[in-house]
This record gives C-alpha cells, sequence and structure tokens, in this order.
C-alpha cells in the first residue's frame, strides 16, 4: 500500500479514536465533537481525501432530513393528545394488577414506537408509567426501564422506527450494488419476532432481574435524602424578619431558601411572594444543616428541629406548589447550563432542591451546578409551571399526574374559599392561587375528566402521518419526500405550528448524523473500512458464515452500548458490507446485521437516549442495564443472526 494511503488510513483511524473517546466521556457534548470532526476532515484533506463539500454533505443526507421530518411528524401525532389517552386507558386496563401493568407498558409502547420517534414516545410515556406504577402499587423501577426496552425493539419494525435504520437505507443505497434503500416494511417481519422475544423477556426473565430500586410508598424527601435540608423555622417576636415581605426577606440569604411559609393552619409558597412576614410565622427553608443553623443565628428564628419536613408538607396545603421529579432531556436547552443560568426560578417560580446524577446525589450549591442530560432532578414547582416545562419539552415531568391531580384540589380550595372566607394569606390578586406562569395567576381550570380530551385535529393528523408511510411502502415517492411532505401537510392543515416543528427536533443528534456521516465516507475512501473488514474475512477462515455474522452483530451492539447507535452504524455498515463482499457472503444481510444491533442497545443507560432518560426516575444503577439488558442483548443476537440467515440467506 503506498505512503499516502497508510497516512490516510492512520489519521482517519486517529479521527476515530479521538472521537470514540469524546463520545464515551463526553468531554464536550456529542454534537460538538461531530462538528470537530467536520472541521478536522477538511483540514487534514490531504490524508482524509474529504473537501469542505465532502465534509458538509451530512447535512444534504437524505436520511438526516428524513430523521429530522420523522421528528416533527411525531410531534404533531404527540400534540393530539392521543398518547396520553392512552395512559388513562391503561391504567383502566391493569386494575391495580403488577402483572398487567408491565404487559400494558410493553405491549402499547413497543408498536407505538415502530410509527412515532421512540425517544418522543418514551417522554410522554415516563409520567404515565410513573402513575401507573403509584396506581398499582409498584415500583416505577420494575415498569420504566422495560418500557425504555420496549421502545427501543419498536423502533426495529418499520424503516422509519428509528434513525439508524434510516442510516442504513441510505447506506445500502450507497454501498450495495442494486439496491436502492430499504423498503418502509422490508424487514418488518424480524422486527416482529424481535418484539415478541424481547417481549416475552421482559415479562418473565426481566420481570424477575429488573430491582425495585425506589421503593413502593417512596417519599420525595426521604427518596433524594433531604432530611438534613429541610427544615421548620418559628420566626420570633425580636426577629428582624417581622414586617418585611417574604421575598425581600429571602433575598437577604444566599445559602438558603424559603420554600413556604405558614400561618393560622393555611400556607403560601415562597420565595417569591410578597407578603409580610409576622412574629408567629413558621417557615420552611432549605439548605444544609450548617446554612440552616447560621440563618437561625442571623434571623434570631428558632428551629423546630422535633417537626421533620416531608413530602406531605407540600400536600397538605394549598399553596400552588408541590414537589416533582423531573428528568432533564438531552434537547433541553437548559442541558449546559446552570441551574441559576436556566431561570427556572426567576420566570417559573420553580426551586431545584436535589439532583441525581447516576449515584451521584448533588444537595448542595445546586444554583452552580450544570446541569446534563439524564438529569434528575427535585424540584419545588407549579401545575402551570410543570405544563410549560411538559409543552416545551425542556423537562420531562416524572409526576405529571399528581400534579393534575394537585391542580383539581387547590381549584377546590380556591372555589370553597372564594367568597370570602378568612383567616388565610390572601395572595393580593383575588382569583385564587398563584402559580407562577406568565400571567402571574393559576386560572382554577376545571381537572381533566377521565379521559383527557383528544385534539380536533387527531384523525388528521394520525391520518397524515400513516399517509407518510403509505406512500413510502408503496414506493409512490422516496421516504424523504413523503416525510417533508406530511410536515408541510400537518403545519398547513394547523396540526402543528411551525415553531412547534423546529422544536421537536433534537438537533444535536442531526448536528451529530452530519458529522459521523462524512467520517464514515472517510473511512470507506481511505481503505480503513476494508482494513477493518480484513478481521471479518479472517474470521471467515475458521468459522461459519453465520458464526461470523454473529460475531459481527454482538461487536456492534457492544459498541453501540458504549457510544451512541447513529455513530456506531456509520462506522460499522462500511466494514460490514466490505467483509461480506470479501467473503462472498450477503451484502445485505451484513448491512441488516449491523443495522439491528445498533438499534438494540440494552446493556448500558449511555448507549441509548430512552435508557438515559429512564435512569434517574427509575433510580437505577450502571449495573442493572447490564444484569437486565445483556442478557437481552445477547438473546436477541441468537435470533437476528438465525432470523437474517433463514429470511434472506448468507
Amino acid at each position: 500500500m503506498p505512503l499516502f494511503e497508510v497516512s490516510g488510513v492512520v489519521v482517519v483511524f486517529a479521527l476515530v479514536g479521538l472521537a470514540l473517546v469524546a463520545f464515551v466521556t463526553e468531554i464536550v457534548p456529542n454534537d460538538v465533537t461531530a462538528i470537530g470532526i467536520i472541521a478536522a476532515l477538511v483540514v487534514l484533506e490531504p490524508w482524509t481525501g474529504v473537501g469542505a463539500r465532502a465534509a458538509i454533505s451530512g447535512f444534504a443526507n437524505p436520511a438526516t432530513v428524513t430523521i429530522i421530518a420523522m421528528y416533527m411528524l411525531s410531534a404533531g401525532v404527540q400534540e393530539t393528545g392521543i398518547i396520553r389517552r392512552l395512559g388513562v386507558l391503561l391504567a383502566e386496563f391493569t386494575d391495580g394488577d403488577e402483572f398487567r401493568a408491565l404487559l400494558a407498558t410493553v405491549g402499547t409502547t413497543g408498536p407505538i414506537a415502530g410509527v412515532i420517534n421512540n425517544t418522543p414516545v418514551v417522554a410522554v410515556f415516563i409520567p404515565m408509567i410513573t402513575d401507573l406504577a403509584e396506581r398499582t402499587n409498584t415500583s416505577p423501577s420494575k415498569l420504566l426501564l422495560p418500557l425504555s426496552y420496549a421502545a427501543i425493539l419498536g423502533g426495529t419494525l418499520t424503516l422509519v422506527g428509528t434513525s439508524t435504520n434510516i442510516l442504513a437505507s441510505d447506506f445500502a443505497r450507497l454501498l450495495i450494488d442494486g439496491r436502492d434503500g430499504i423498503g418502509m416494511f422490508e424487514f418488518t417481519g424480524l422486527g416482529v419476532v424481535l418484539l415478541l422475544v424481547g417481549s416475552a423477556y421482559l415479562l418473565t426473565v426481566g420481570r424477575w432481574l429488573t430491582p425495585a430500586r425506589i421503593p413502593v410508598d417512596a417519599d420525595r424527601v426521604s427518596e433524594f435524602d433531604l432530611s438534613d435540608h429541610l427544615a421548620f423555622v418559628r420566626i420570633r417576636a425580636e426577629s428582624p424578619a417581622v414586617g418585611v415581605p417574604l421575598d425581600a426577606f429571602d433575598a437577604e440569604y444566599d445559602e438558603i431558601r424559603i420554600l413556604q411559609l405558614r400561618r393560622d393552619g393555611e400556607a403560601r409558597a415562597g420565595p417569591h411572594a410578597d407578603v409580610p412576614i409576622e412574629a408567629g410565622d413558621v417557615l420552611v427553608v432549605h439548605g444544609s444543616l450548617q446554612a440552616v443553623n447560621r440563618f437561625r443565628e442571623a434571623a434570631d428564628v428558632s428551629h423546630l428541629v422535633r417537626e421533620p419536613v416531608t413530602a406531605d408538607t407540600f400536600e397538605t396545603v394549598a399553596t400552588g406548589g408541590t414537589l416533582a421529579r423531573a428528568v432533564v432531556p438531552e434537547r433541553s436547552s437548559y442541558v449546559g447550563e446552570t441551574v441559576a443560568g436556566t431561570g427556572m426560578d426567576e420566570y417559573h417560580r420553580t426551586t431545584v432542591l436535589a439532583i441525581r446524577r447516576g449515584k451521584e446525589l448533588l444537595r448542595t450549591e445546586l444554583r452552580d451546578r450544570t446541569l446534563q442530560p439524564g438529569d434528575l432532578l427535585l424540584v419545588r414547582t407549579t401545575p402551570a409551571s410543570a405544563r410549560y416545562f411538559r409543552d416545551s419539552g425542556e423537562l420531562i415531568i416524572a409526576d405529571e399526574r399528581a400534579l393534575e391531580d394537585r391542580t383539581a384540589e387547590e381549584s377546590a380550595t380556591t372555589a370553597d374559599t372564594a367568597g370570602g372566607v378568612g383567616g388565610g394569606i390572601d395572595d393580593g390578586e383575588g382569583s385564587g392561587i398563584y402559580a407562577g406562569d406568565e400571567s402571574g395567576i393559576y386560572d382554577g381550570d376545571d381537572a381533566e375528566s377521565a379521559l383527557p380530551p383528544l385534539s380536533p385535529k387527531t384523525p388528521l393528523a394520525v391520518g397524515i402521518l400513516f399517509g407518510v408511510v403509505a406512500v413510502a411502502a408503496l414506493d409512490l415517492l422516496p421516504v424523504v419526500i413523503a416525510a417533508l411532505g406530511g410536515v408541510v401537510a400537518m403545519v398547513v392543515t394547523g396540526c402543528l405550528t411551525t415553531s412547534d416543528a423546529y422544536d421537536a427536533v433534537s438537533w444535536n443528534v442531526v448536528f451529530l448524523l452530519a458529522g459521523v456521516i462524512p467520517l464514515g465516507l472517510a473511512l470507506n475512501a481511505t481503505g480503513g473500512a476494508a482494513l477493518l473488514a480484513d478481521l471479518l474475512v479472517a474470521l471467515g477462515g475458521i468459522l461459519p458464515i453465520a458464526a461470523v455474522l454473529f460475531v459481527l452483530y454482538v461487536a456492534v451492539g457492544i459498541l453501540a452500548s458504549v457510544i451512541t447507535p447513529v455513530a456506531t452504524i456509520v462506522l460499522a455498515i462500511p466494514v460490514a458490507v466490505d467483509g461480506a463482499a470479501r467473503l462472498g457472503a450477503n451484502e445485505f444481510a451484513f448491512l441488516l446485521a449491523a443495522m439491528f444491533a445498533s438499534a438494540t442497545s440494552f446493556a448500558t443507560p449511555i448507549g441509548y437516549q430512552t435508557n438515559l432518560m429512564v435512569y434517574g426516575p427509575g433510580g437505577y444503577e450502571f449495573a442493572d442495564f447490564l444484569r437486565v439488558g445483556g442478557p437481552l442483548q445477547l438473546l436477541l443476537a441468537v435470533v437476528a443472526t438465525v432470523g437474517i440467515a433463514v429470511i434472506w440467506g448468507l
């Protein structure tokens, strides 16, 4: 091999190695790593052979554009409320039984994820499944991991089920002669088998292996070990706080936050209320034990050490504020921001009380903590703010149903006291409970009926989505054009606004795609893919072709569990196809093995986005994914290898 080619392979392998390290360690966000790859490929063009036009070709790649469109189409269906209504129907089906709750979780999530991007499906289902666990007296840990796994399995049903499938279709067009991509339902048969086998595993062995990390009757305060970080204090007559508005008094102390003011059996949510403090008032404050002690001495208040603060402290009185758990999704604008920098406190009357990040539990100096994808936050928030977080996609509220019930209770309380029944703390607005939304007032809407209402646009939105699938399946139009046409139809018919369409896209995934696609092309162009394919050829000399396919599946699955499936498939498919060609094997069969292996990543919480989304709410440990997902991944490797060999031949 000429020196120039050797140098090119070395340079590209070095870039791949650096990219893998960056993806695993997340020194910088993955999309930033991808942009760096684009720049590096062009700067090193003499060795990589990738010029500026080729380096940015990922942005114009049909797979990238299709994925953008599918995010938007999924959002249009999600806006109809049909998935939320399904949550109520699931609760009725389970009738308090744990196994039926698990069956409902797995049985509905998988098929839905076959036509709607699985990431938003899991985002919508997390609060529903959490509520379902409470209704069935089940630990949410027993349901949330199966939720993620079922969504991943559902992604193998159709071409649009997950982004890796769409990428694989584009590579099939580029790398395999005579192939014009992959049909919409071309691999659905095998996908159904994988879904059924995986579901059977989750309902039997997986059910036994999945731990109940969060106790059934877990109190939010004890769950986050906050007993030493919440306290009752009483205002003494000689305290300098007497006569000072609550918000002004809170602003004087950086180390603590005033979460509640109690007077005459009623309460007011702090710290933003401007009600004057009176002697005898009891405050609920948040801060470390040392900070509370310093506050006690400086403010001349008494610490009520025998009265512990629990979740009931926030639930038993109408204040407009309650405790809730919230997950930071990967596409949230809060990622990379400090808690203070998000403006949650100032603009949404939401106070972060604790952050769970894997095994790490953060309870001090929270305002300066930088948020990361998958962080689980314990927040004191309001129903109106929770709706904002849900609708904007900034946070996934895991306790959404509890907040809705809280809204209904407080609406009733407000109605009962609206005629001027005194003794409480008037907020000066005359309309009920302060909620922290843009208007500042909770409007006292009626609670949701037994079945959440559907949008009048529901039949239209669902029809457009299935129309896109049908047009692509019948080869009337390429899937990218059908998907874009579907987006236009949803916007024109009012099923989706343009702002909601853009907000629905995980742009970090788009940039990741745009960055790794040219890296895969460089790996193929410089001969790097051929060099790796030699390993498959060497295996073919000592193993049957079916065994080589199995080894490929396992290797790609392990890689996808460490880095993102998108990055894995871009690097793996050129190797798989080249290796198959050298072995005289079915190139399409090897491509499918790499595709299915990349799309079914169960063994770690970092390999697949949905795993990361349930990591915090389920209270899982890293080893839980390996314990439950490892055997599942190995089982599916066997099933998929046999299925590919039988259906497509080797």
